[in-house]
């Protein structure tokens, strides 16, 4: 057994490894093709850079979410994978900015626009799987219902509504002469990286379905922790250079840009796919509840002077540590507060 952990544990180094690549060649030609292309800084680091950021999360939930032999099979792998990379960069990424830069400046336009906003979009998909329980229920269990296309497209159309106000507060930008870079050259870079994301992002996937076999647990539990973690930790390299380099604002944008497009994109894009997918509720509540607490502590951090102090910083590492720890009891089954867990 031991060698089978070390085995897993192996492979899911070796795909964060290559995600952390992977995912830094694409930032940096997304930006560098998102200033050629003239595009405001807004759009480049609240959409632009933050889907480059979150492809991690996407790949993982088209995988988790196709039947197999291309995927496992496994909606509810997808969402925990989301869900706990939403709470990653929720709590860690501000926590190791704020740690390792005395403390993390924001903005009006931060607290006012993009937290309330992503408060928004976790409501959308708490209601999205809602409405999947009450008009799509599973026959013999009223906590299961199905997700539909047309349920899916919810949470797709209020990013669109998120891009435009977006492009909205940029209309008056007059765009620098657009340079003379190796514009190929870039594009070439993209679909690199878009290649190597995926083969690492499946890696991390079979790691997350291997620990579930291997301990006898549902793998959306590992899918939390193993996929979250490893989708997650390029974000928090870049958002602590940023916070380091004085640019506070632009390591929360992307971290709320990229939390916005997982919940509200990447999420649908796993049933718009397969057409019709299962949701227990049970589960999806008490995950997205503690999303929810959580978003609300930390624009509750932010709004104080707008900033984020050392101290609530390690408030934050605290609590996701919490976070942590009750997942591995649902999953030894020391608690039982997750239905089915």
């Amino acid at each position: 057994m031991l060698v089978e952990v070390a085995e897993l544990l192996g492979i899911a180094i070796v795909a964060t490894v290559a995600v952390w690549k992977g995912s830094d060649i694409l930032e940096s030609a997304a930006q560098n093709l998102s200033s050629h292309y003239g595009l405001p800084p807004v759009v480049q680091g609240a959409v632009v850079v933050a889907i480059g950021s979150s492809f991690p999360e996407l790949v993982s939930v088209i995988l988790s979410t196709a039947p197999p032999p291309l995927g496992a099979g496994e909606f509810d792998l997808g969402v925990s994978a989301v869900v706990g990379s939403a709470t990653f960069n929720l709590l860690v990424i501000p926590a190791a900015s704020g740690i390792f830069s005395d403390e993390v400046s924001a903005s009006r336009d931060i607290v006012y626009k993009e937290a309330q906003f992503y408060m928004v979009a976790v409501s959308a998909v708490v209601i999205m799987f809602a409405l999947a329980v009450i008009y799509y229920p599973v026959p013999d269990d009223r906590l299961v219902g199905t997700v539909t296309r047309p349920l899916a497209v919810i949470p797709v159309l209020l990013y669109c509504v998120y891009v435009f106000t977006q492009y909205q507060d940029t209309t008056d930008f007059d765009a620098p002469e657009p340079d003379d870079m190796n514009v190929p050259k870039q594009w070439g870079l993209m679909a690199l990286s878009l290649a190597i994301i995926a083969v690492a992002v499946e890696g991390l996937v079979h790691s997350a379905v291997g620990f579930g076999d291997l301990f006898e647990t549902p793998s959306f539990l590992w899918g939390l922790t193993v996929i979250a973690a490893g989708t997650s930790l390029p974000d928090t390299l870049v958002s602590v250079r940023a916070a380091r380099d004085g640019r506070g604002e632009t390591s929360l944008a992307n971290v709320l840009g990229s939390n916005i497009f997982d919940l509200l994109v990447a999420v649908p894009v796993g049933v718009l796919l397969v057409g019709a997918v299962p949701i227990n509720f049970g589960v999806a509540v008490p995950l997205m509840g503690f999303l929810t607490v959580a978003t609300v502590i930390v624009f509750g951090f932010l709004r104080t002077d707008l900033k984020l102090s050392t101290m609530e910083s390690y408030v934050l590492l605290l609590i996701y540590v919490g976070f942590i720890v009750w997942m591995a009891l649902e999953t030894f089954d020391v608690l039982a507060f997750i239905p089915g867990a």
